[in-house]
């Protein structure tokens, strides 16, 4: 499924919670989403969960 796709989805998600829901529905639908984005991209391995944890320091001393 393309990137298009699934953002047409989630769009489709938020405008539905926001109209039938409300707009703390919309937030709280926002913010599972991010939470299961977050998720699916360590399961894929695009990010490793020491990424959320290192020191300022760290991040520099890992780019150069």
């Amino acid at each position: 499924m393309s990137m298009a796709v699934v953002g047409m989805i989630a769009g489709m998600a938020l405008a539905f919670a926001g109209y039938f829901g409300g707009f703390g529905a919309f937030l709280l639908v926002a913010a599972l989403g991010a939470v299961g984005f977050i998720v699916g991209r360590l399961l894929e391995g695009d990010l490793e969960p020491g990424d959320f944890f290192r020191t300022r320091d760290d991040r520099r001393d890992r780019r150069r």
